[in-house]
């Protein structure tokens, strides 16, 4: 492991070589740069992408097909998490890829937080949504599950799903961000959590007994809390963070309020993990209108959390 004392070494892939993921990392790159002279920036991606304000890690070329574009992201990933479990690098940002191209080239996991899960060997790992900047509170939303077909929720939100992620929530909350005791409410899967059975079970069946196991286990939960007022009592400064049933309920509310500034955080890996929260925006590529806000938020975020780490750990003072 690499000893860097206070300097910390981010990792930042760039994503699909089709999107803007390369053009906004390397402009968040020279901007993150100018403001944060103690941290050091390692980007990863095919030849001629590099940054001359950063170190550059060259991977496969790219060859024009959406396999290609698969293998060149998937391997920058791999690259990045091999220097993070190295202790290289201490946190990863990961630019947007396209999951129909990770498919083609060969890659079982339909995004980045279930690829990381394996690559790294986590037991259970969450995926947070937090938006810090530009909004009189916090925003942070888990989603319990994520990339799946919303036929399949019910059956995947049991009550040993939502105290997990949950306790995994809780745990990071302390251990990243310094919330001593965060204050954590469950979002209903039905609408008006059902109104006593009128619209479902899942609020009794499922989410009573994860309360009480919660509660039993000390953690500070509310719920459940309907899907119409939970976000906004959290903008209020009622909660630290809110998790959500499944992806479009969370990510609905919280990129209507904060797209452009919101980071998506992997929970449960042995290193840090951010990403700017938009896709690949093919569209947008060198028409100079891809904006860069996400990706220095991810940037920031992650160097952030990982000297919370560090602090707790006692590597720093």
């Amino acid at each position: 492991m690499t000893n860097r004392g206070e300097r910390h070494r981010i990792a930042v892939t760039l994503g699909d070589p089709r999107g803007i993921g390369p053009e906004v990392c390397r402009a968040a790159a020279r901007e993150f740069l100018l403001d944060d002279q103690g941290c050091e920036l390692l980007l990863i991606g095919p030849p001629g992408s590099a940054c001359p304000e950063a170190e550059y890690d060259a991977t496969l070329p790219f060859d024009g097909t959406e396999a290609g574009a698969g293998q060149v992201a998937s391997t920058a990933i791999r690259r990045a998490v091999e220097l993070a479990l190295q202790g290289e690098v201490q946190g990863i940002v990961t630019g947007p890829i396209h999951k129909p191209a990770l498919r083609a080239a060969g890659i079982p996991f339909p995004g980045h937080t279930e690829f990381l899960q394996h690559l790294t060997g986590s037991p259970k790992v969450g995926m947070l949504m937090c938006a810090e900047a530009a909004l009189p509170q916090p925003l942070r939303v888990l989603l319990a599950t994520t990339h799946v077909a919303l036929r399949e929720v019910p059956d995947l939100v049991t009550a040993e799903l939502l105290v997990s992620q949950t306790t995994l929530l809780a745990h990071s909350l302390r251990r990243e961000w310094g919330i001593a005791e965060p204050r954590i409410a469950l979002c209903a899967l039905n609408p008006h959590a059902s109104d006593s059975q009128l619209f479902g079970t899942e609020e009794s069946q499922v989410y009573e007994p994860a309360i009480q196991l919660l509660r039993a286990e000390e953690t500070d939960v509310v719920g459940p809390v309907p899907a119409d007022t939970v976000f906004t009592r959290a903008l209020a400064g009622e909660f630290d963070a809110v998790v959500a049933p499944y992806h479009d309920v969370g990510m609905a509310a919280f990129k209507t309020i904060s797209f452009g500034q919101g980071v998506n955080v992997t929970l449960g890996l042995p290193f840090v993990r951010t990403s700017p929260d938009h896709g690949t925006a093919f569209d947008l590529v060198g028409t100079g209108q891809a904006r860069t806000s996400s990706t220095l938020e991810a940037l920031r975020l992650a160097v952030r959390l990982v000297q919370s780490r560090h602090r707790l750990a006692g590597v720093m003072p």
